[in-house]
């Protein structure tokens, strides 16, 4: 039983994150991939402490954070929420999950491919996040589904890992900068599909093969692969909270200035909420402000008379932990 489960690993939940596990809570992050949108920004030059700073930068220093005062981590789909008895039970792809408090902050989700086979090997091969599960395909075959920035990130990342990447894409190129494009192509890893488009996962326990169709000639390949990565881009997904939580017309959480959402005990921050800014700092605010509203309602809860704690309160890190945390931070810059 956690105090607090969040669902969404943006600027927004780690930051609720942080703030969560700082105030003592036992929190649980639950997230399809770290970073959410965050990971298609190359460069940031408008959030504060930093003249520019890499999304992906940015997430890991807060991850960072947020795991050193303990919180913890698991990445798959939620799949339904649920209140029985005054508790929270949180379903996903692989378990349940139960809290005293939610906090949403999931933003967009990753855009799925929409083909047969997809939703029975997610996690089995099938993954939406190359940043948090490259390095299980380590000298693997793996087909990566994706364009633009997203898709190029990918690549990057994939082709220092795996054995043979197939590059797949639906049109004649899969991104603009061909300077970027020819230093992906140069690992020698990499086979580009142009104009093609996945028509089916197969595998019984696992991935095993993507059915991949020429879109210009109609000729179908059954490619042997471990892993699949789609990156595709994001989108609004609410539908799993309909009738959970009020949401506006455009589908966005309707949240107070308090981060409370229409059920009491749940919480939101982030582009999920309808918050019209639409900025990562504002996101990070919002989460914070849930997490300090999760943590009234909490202690409430358990019958213990809440005291504010200004930023400025000091938490003893242990060596053991320190050390984590160097470690932790030497693996983000190399």
């Amino acid at each position: 039983m956690y105090d607090v489960i969040i669902v969404g690993a943006g600027i927004a939940g780690l930051t609720a994150a942080l703030y969560s596990a700082r105030q003592n809570l036992k929190t649980l992050v639950i997230s399809a991939d770290l970073g959410g949108q965050l990971l298609l920004a190359s460069e940031i030059q408008n959030y504060p402490g930093f003249i520019k700073v890499k999304g992906f930068e940015l997430i890991k220093k807060v991850e960072e954070q947020a795991r050193l005062y303990g919180a913890e981590f698991i990445f798959d789909r939620v799949t339904g929420l649920e209140e029985v008895n005054g508790k929270f039970k949180v379903k996903t792809t692989m378990g349940e999950y139960e809290a005293l408090a939610l906090i949403l902050a999931f933003g967009k989700t990753p855009r799925e491919m929409g083909i047969p086979g997809e939703k029975e090997l997610k996690g089995r091969g099938v993954s939406y996040c190359a940043i948090c599960d490259a390095p299980l395909f380590k000298n693997c075959s793996v087909a990566l589904v994706g364009w633009g920035e997203a898709g190029l990130e990918a690549a990057l990342i994939l082709k220092d890992i795996v054995k043979k990447l197939y590059w797949i894409f639906p049109g004649a190129k899969p991104v603009r900068d061909q300077q970027m494009l020819r230093f992906v192509l140069d690992s020698g890893k990499v086979e580009l599909m142009p104009f093609s488009e996945a028509v089916e996962v197969k595998g019984e326990k696992k991935v095993e093969y993507l059915v991949v169709k020429n879109k210009k000639t109609g000729d179908v390949r059954e490619l042997k692969v471990d892993g699949i990565f789609v990156e595709m881009g994001y989108e609004a997904k609410t539908d799993f909270v309909k009738g959970f939580v009020e949401l506006s017309e455009k589908g966005e959480v309707k949240i107070n200035k308090l981060g409370r959402t229409s059920r009491k005990g749940v919480f939101a921050a982030g582009d999920v909420t309808d918050m019209p800014y639409k900025q990562a700092v504002i996101s990070a605010g919002q989460g914070a402000i849930a997490a300090l509203s999760a943590y009234n309602y909490v202690m409430e809860l358990k019958g213990k008379k809440v005291e504010m704690q200004a930023d400025w309160k000091h938490l003893k890190i242990s060596e053991e932990e320190e050390k984590k945390r160097l470690f932790h931070s030497s693996k983000v810059n190399l």
